[in-house]
């Protein structure tokens, strides 16, 4: 029997993975009707090697398109700025090409006032003075600078609103959407905690 596909390939072979069925039909007397030699069976695995076939064959198209794509933004940059290699793109099919979607993010632990400049937070990692970040709840958001970073806070400009407790802090609110190759607007998170008593 043929190595069937049953799965994923790696998208950098060297030789066509996909092995062919030859199919051969019944062999019979021409007089008697009576079968001399039996054609190839169907099988649950013909049909699925098939269907990965097709699978497979789809992601190469789509992985060598998105290469395409990957080249041709750089092409039309080289164009207009001469020797950027491509630098400032980005096709968002979630391969990286030399930059990278900054993805610091803190939580404020306690709540803060209008006018507010100095937020306890979660975490500092990520965080550098002079560098813009947005702050958002489920009612407010807006984007201010970080003056300075300690060890578990970090200053801003005077807040404009006032936020709760689990407030964010991030560098983006970005989502990415590889699938459709575009940029959204990320959310504030409520979560559901079930507590479980261990004795």
């Amino acid at each position: 029997m043929n190595k069937l596909m049953n799965g994923e390939i790696p998208l950098n072979f060297k030789e066509n993975p996909y092995e062919r069925t030859q199919w051969h039909d019944d062999v019979t007397d021409p007089v008697t009707g009576e079968v001399i030699d039996d054609g190839t069976p169907f099988m649950s695995e013909f049909a699925n090697n098939f269907e990965w076939g097709i699978y497979n064959a789809y992601r190469f198209m789509i992985e060598i398109y998105r290469q395409q794509e990957r080249m041709r933004i750089q092409l039309e940059l080289d164009g207009r700025v001469p020797g950027n290699s491509g630098t400032f793109a980005d096709v968002l099919d979630g391969s990286s090409n030399k930059i990278t979607l900054d993805r610091a993010l803190t939580d404020i632990i306690e709540t803060v006032v209008a006018g507010t400049t100095t937020l306890k937070v979660d975490s500092v990692d990520g965080f550098t003075p002079f560098t813009q970040v947005t702050i958002f709840d489920d009612m407010h958001s807006e984007d201010v600078v970080i003056t300075e970073v300690g060890t578990d806070f970090i200053k801003v400009q005077a807040l404009k609103n006032a936020y709760k407790k689990g407030a964010k802090v991030a560098r983006s609110n970005v989502v990415i959407d590889t699938t459709n190759a575009e940029m959204g607007v990320g959310d504030w998170q409520t979560y559901s905690v079930d507590l479980v008593e261990v004795v």
